[in-house]
């Protein structure tokens, strides 16, 4: 069986060990870096993110990442974010009163979450929609979160440049996105590298996909 090769995009992002061992532990052949062929040529992309929205877009600009993640969405070659790698894909984040542009796949924009308690932190379970790929086998399973901000809403009326999103949403307070696959662009807000079982049926479900 021939090992799918991903690359995890090395932009300055923390935790990202955790995210090589959990890809690699469901069979991928895995390399951390951002080197821009390699990237290009992976079998998927994952874009990890720790930190804040503003912090997290200035790392992926250092390295070019924007026309990185275009090229690879335009040629249908899989890209998987995660937690602040999810958010980024949306046009806007708000944090702190600051307004910061993201890489605008996805309409929308990352706000605080609605909630007295923050950060979210611990696990929680998640509303996934009817036929989805990533989370066959654990639909009723609980997912690792960190974070204090997210997308409130995902505008579905308005045209993405792939077929109708499938959304997964969470509640803290209030509902917020807990993940998207759309097309060759997946994204979790929780983090599936920390969600045990549940999260490593995920990536390997993400992996044979491709």
């Amino acid at each position: 069986m021939i090992k799918p090769k991903i690359v995890v995009l090395d932009f300055g992002s923390g935790n990202v060990h955790s995210v090589v061992n959990a890809f690699s532990h469901e069979g991928a052949e895995v390399e951390l870096t951002a080197d821009r062929s390699k990237v290009l040529e992976a079998d998927g992309l994952v874009v990890p993110g720790v930190g804040s929205f503003p912090i997290v877009m200035e790392q992926l600009k250092s390295i070019g990442a924007q026309s990185l993640i275009d090229q690879r969405l335009s040629a249908g070659k899989a890209v998987f974010g995660i937690c602040v790698g999810l958010q980024v894909m949306f046009d806007f984040g708000h944090e702190r009163g600051i307004e910061t542009e993201g890489l605008g796949q996805w309409p929308g924009s990352v706000t605080k979450l609605d909630s007295e308690t923050l950060p979210h932190i611990g696990w929680n379970t998640v509303e996934v929609p009817v036929d989805s790929v990533l989370f066959e086998g654990v639909e009723n399973e609980r997912f690792y979160f960190v974070h204090s901000y997210g997308a409130a809403d995902f505008a579905l009326e308005r045209e993405t440049a792939f077929a109708k999103p499938k959304v997964t949403w969470a509640k803290y307070g209030s509902r917020f996105v807990a993940a998207v696959e759309n097309g060759p662009l997946v994204a979790t807000q929780f983090h599936p590298e920390k969600s045990g079982p549940a999260g490593l049926r995920l990536i390997s479900n993400w992996l044979r996909a491709l």
